[in-house]
């Protein structure tokens, strides 16, 4: 098979939007998905099922594709096959955590537990393994896109009663879901690591469980493997902690969780 031509990205869209702008939202406000496989019968399954299901979907099948449909009509959440032929899903997924903010559930064939892992590494907010059950794939979006949501019920309520939390330099905004540095500076979050950073923020000096940050992050939908927690700690890190390998901001707890040990003040 022919392999595709790599695409170079640009800094902004046709509109001079800076690529690290979020997914504008569409003007009949369904929701844009991107489903990207090279097999054309699966995504034009998704396609017309999603499309059931009041989506706007586009179909893509290499990532060159993908990225002049970001250049042009930004999707708020991509479904990725990662056993591409060319470029792997993988380094697609790397490319567009770099410069997108947006959705992304890898769906493939490795079931491989390192395999999740390694999605998990690069930016997913979601892994589903091939065959999936299609009720199972839609409500994992929905999932992510609440999470993705200013407004979804997985962010801060009324009853957190703070917008802001500052901590060690940093500035935690749930309004406009953004995390900032001393300098102002904005360091790109995932949505589930975003989601994983307000609940420990929330509870600073509390030992918190794999399975409560699970259930507090993706609610029934947090799937069997605690992993997930790990990786996105292991991100958070590497993000946001002056020497990953010795955190004084989240720190582990053997046998019990994480914890977070940085004083919190609320803006």
């Amino acid at each position: 098979m022919r392999q595709a031509k790599a695409a170079t990205l640009p800094t902004s869209d046709p509109f001079g939007t800076p690529l690290e702008a979020p997914a504008p939202a569409t003007a009949n406000h369904q929701v844009h998905l991107a489903v990207l496989d090279d097999e054309v019968e699966i995504t034009r399954m998704l396609a017309n099922y999603l499309g059931q299901q009041g989506f706007r979907v586009t179909q893509v099948h290499s990532g060159p594709q993908l990225l002049d449909l970001f250049a042009s009509d930004p999707p708020a959440l991509v479904l990725l096959d990662v056993g591409l032929p060319g470029e792997d899903g993988f380094s697609i997924a790397r490319r567009l955590r770099e410069h997108w903010r947006c959705g992304l559930v890898i769906v493939s064939g490795r079931g491989d537990a390192i395999d999740k892992v390694v999605g998990l590494e690069v930016g997913a907010d979601d892994y589903v393994t091939k065959p999936f059950d299609l009720r199972e794939l839609l409500a994992r979006v929905k999932a992510v896109l609440r999470r993705l949501s200013p407004d979804s019920a997985a962010a801060p309520t009324a009853t957190a009663a703070r917008d802001v939390l500052r901590f060690a330099g940093w500035q935690l905004d749930f309004a406009g879901r953004r995390l900032t540095d001393s300098a102002g500076t904005e360091v790109a979050l995932t949505s589930g690591e975003f989601e994983l950073l307000s609940v420990l923020a929330r509870h600073p000096g509390r030992v918190l469980s794999r399975d409560f940050l699970l259930e507090q992050t993706r609610g029934r939908e947090a799937g069997p493997y605690e992993r997930t927690v790990d990786v996105q700690i292991g991100r958070l890190r590497r993000k946001i902690e002056h020497n990953a390998e010795e955190p004084q901001i989240i720190k582990s707890v053997r046998g019990a969780g994480y914890i977070f040990v940085a004083p919190v003040t609320g803006g």
